[in-house]
């Protein structure tokens, strides 16, 4: 169960902005200590090691953070787009795996933590959870802020958390191909890192949460990749760094602020992402092997019923399919 868990957790989506604001709430907070504010450190070393545990319980969600103005912007900018295509029973608990990761999983983050596209008008009474990668919980201030919009760690124990709830109404979406994923993300290609990702399958079982699948037509277009086909040094060396410290970085390349051959800003294209019917599955506290693959393949199942029945109208070529892998 671990091992699975950590494959399916590697890595978890965040922005350029997301980066650099880490970055700058170290710098600060390190810095005061050598000048006459040091005891704003202090006294946030101990709030900080009094809320110690909420990002592996559930987080600390603010609507108003969550319905910044920016948020808007941003959605507007690409322009990204959230579809319903069945209802989710706030009565029940959910987990989704969200496909495919892209460079930066801008979709998931925009869609899923943000009310930049009306997630919480589109389906009331669902409070929505994405997981992040355990240690930026560990970054003084912005640990509050990712926590404000819905992130919360990733981790098994966060996740039991979150589904276990009593009374339902929670969705915990997992970008499930992680960093082998977002290695192989570029514009009009459909390949997902899932046929041996059955950690999240095992977890659903576990808590009877309903699995969503989440398909987000163009997430991959909005960046390039310096090319790294496997077999190359610079795939030799990103699959290097995943191995040693279970993180690697895409050398991703867009668009400039005032020209368009090169830079950091993406590209303006379109994302929609498409949330697909619920999956039920009945709580099995102790599911065998059998048991988790066999809804493993029904879930694979329906997410390519979810791409080909919508992939026409995102201008998905007919005769492109999903590349499993």
């Amino acid at each position: 169960m671990n091992e699975c868990w950590e494959q399916d957790m590697d890595i978890i989506p965040q922005t350029t902005l997301i980066y650099a604001f880490y970055l700058v709430c170290c710098i600060v907070f390190i810095g005061l200590l050598f000048t006459r504010f040091w005891m704003i450190s202090i006294l946030y070393v101990i709030w900080w090691y009094l809320d110690r545990d909420t990002p592996w319980q559930g987080g600390r969600q603010s609507a108003f953070m969550r319905r910044w103005t920016i948020w808007k912007y941003t959605k507007d900018y690409f322009p990204i787009s959230l579809v319903k295509t069945a209802e989710l029973d706030p009565s029940r608990n959910y987990l989704a795996g969200f496909h495919p990761h892209g460079v930066l999983a801008t979709g998931a983050f925009t869609n899923l933590c943000t009310e930049g596209t009306g997630f919480s008008s589109i389906f009331p009474g669902i409070r929505s959870h994405l997981m992040m990668l355990h240690w930026c919980f560990w970054a003084p201030v912005f640990r509050d802020c990712i926590m404000s919009v819905g992130l919360v760690s990733s981790d098994k124990e966060s996740a039991a958390h979150i589904l276990s709830r009593k009374g339902g109404g929670n969705l915990l979406s997992i970008v499930v191909g992680g960093v082998q994923e977002a290695l192989s993300a570029r514009p009009g290609t459909y390949k997902l890192v899932l046929r041996n990702r059955k950690g999240f399958i095992r977890l659903a079982l576990m808590h009877g949460a309903d699995l969503v699948p989440i398909f987000s037509f163009g997430e991959n277009d909005v960046y390039d990749q310096v090319e790294n086909s496997p077999g190359s040094w610079l795939r030799w060396f990103q699959d290097q760094l995943h191995k040693s410290i279970r993180i690697s970085i895409p050398l991703f390349y867009g668009r400039g602020v005032f020209q368009y051959s090169f830079g950091l800003m993406p590209y303006r294209r379109p994302i929609t992402t498409v949330v697909g019917k619920p999956i039920e599955v009945q709580k099995t506290p102790h599911p065998s092997q059998e048991e988790v693959d066999r809804l493993h393949q029904l879930y694979m199942k329906e997410l390519e019923n979810l791409f080909e029945a919508h992939k026409l109208k995102y201008n998905v070529p007919r005769d492109q399919h999903l590349e499993i892998c």
